[in-house]
């Protein structure tokens, strides 16, 4: 509603302006042109009287009607000159008018800047503006798209793994009636793995299909971010001794966020399942949080194999994954970065990742106090664009 009633305020300032200019014009064309009129009368009739007329010549008889009625000569001429400038400034309102029907027309049909008369250098501008918006809402829209061709070959690839395995373990299950019971227990494990895959991708895909085409709202609350920490780490204490990984969190106990704790733990949970996955064998992976006047800076640092610059630049992106192979446990569908970097980015935040020397370092930078203008006490409204 406000946007309307800014576009009609500005559409009448325009409307008032442009007839202002075109009036300036017409009366200051009108002046010059009557101005000019007498000027030439008066030099005609000095330039004139320095001849000798005969008084049956046409161009006396002519100019001396005029001398004898210069008042009506210089005011029917005048009055001549005004309409004809008149009709020209209203001819040129039209020609205006068709200009900026062709403008409207070049909104789509071209991908170059509109270029109107000085006059309607302010039209111009607005239809700049909205050219600019189409041609990004229209690369939003193939963005857009594009994501959503690219999530379903990922799932129909990703899922296609599991699923088979699933299908042909079971199938042998069911047609080899003599299997002894260790080689049934062995299939009956891989195929429990592979659900169990095939689980945890169809959340993922869920996860980062929710964060991109619904609205989501964050539940603000107060979380001691080292007790966060802690039960992450407990909860991955099984796959961290499986690869003698150690866990040390660099913390303050009293120090609290306020952040949706759901969300925010996914982010972290993310990240510990990264550095578990990539860590080398017997190393520690390290959790650190500091803060500054304005922010809580939280690190997830691990070792394991340096990643190449070109590669950092894309870790985030949707099913980027450092391994090429997929159908690996560990792997996932490469959306878990993405899905993380979108929580935070929601919280007002950025994270980064860095690579040197065998270590990889993930940094998360939250806000202390989130951007909650016009959002109630227990919840904030966000939209990814």
């Amino acid at each position: 509603m406000n946007k309307i009633y800014k576009s009609n305020r500005n559409m009448k300032r325009f409307r008032r302006s442009l007839s202002v200019r075109i009036f300036r014009k017409y009366i200051l064309t009108s002046v010059i042109f009557s101005v000019s009129m007498a000027v030439f009368l008066v030099i005609s009739k000095v330039f004139l009287s320095r001849y000798i007329w005969y008084e049956d010549s046409m161009m006396y008889q002519l100019f001396h009607w005029i001398d004898r009625n210069a008042l009506f000569t210089i005011i029917f001429v005048s009055v001549v000159g005004w309409i004809i400038i008149f009709f020209y400034y209203w001819l040129r309102t039209f020609r205006y008018l068709e200009r900026l029907i062709y403008a409207t027309e070049e909104l789509y049909e071209s991908e170059d800047l509109i270029h109107l008369p000085d006059e309607l250098k302010e039209v111009e501008n607005i239809l700049n503006e909205i050219k600019l918006k189409i041609q990004r809402n229209e690369r939003a829209a193939r963005e857009a798209e594009q994501r959503k061709n690219d999530l379903v070959v990922y799932l129909a690839h990703d899922l296609k793994t599991p699923l088979t395995s699933i299908i042909g373990y079971l199938s042998l299950l069911t047609e080899e009636n003599g299997i002894s019971p260790e080689l049934r227990q062995k299939y009956l494990s891989i195929t429990l793995d592979s659900a169990k895959r095939l689980e945890d991708l169809i959340n993922e895909f869920f996860e980062i299909t929710r964060f991109n085409l619904t609205h989501i709202t964050l539940e603000l609350t107060k979380v001691n971010i080292k007790r966060l920490f802690e039960q992450i780490v407990f909860e991955f204490g099984p796959v961290m001794r499986e690869k003698n990984l150690t866990c040390a969190i660099d913390a303050g106990s009293d120090l609290m966020i306020r952040c949706d704790g759901d969300k925010i733990q996914r982010v972290f949970d993310n990240l510990v399942r990264n550095a578990v996955n990539y860590s080398f064998p017997g190393t520690e992976i390290l959790l650190r949080v500091k803060e500054n006047a304005d922010n809580i800076i939280c690190v997830c640092e691990n070792h394991g194999n340096t990643i190449p610059e070109e590669k950092l630049e894309r870790i985030f992106e949707q099913f980027y994954r450092l391994d090429a192979a997929r159908a690996t446990r560990s792997g996932g569908a490469g959306l878990g970065l993405a899905i993380a970097k979108e929580i935070v980015e929601l919280h007002g935040g950025r994270i980064r990742a860095e690579s040197r020397n065998e270590m990889i370092r993930f940094t998360v930078v939250l806000p202390k106090a989130p951007a909650t203008t016009g959002m109630s006490e227990d919840g904030i409204s966000a939209r990814k664009n």
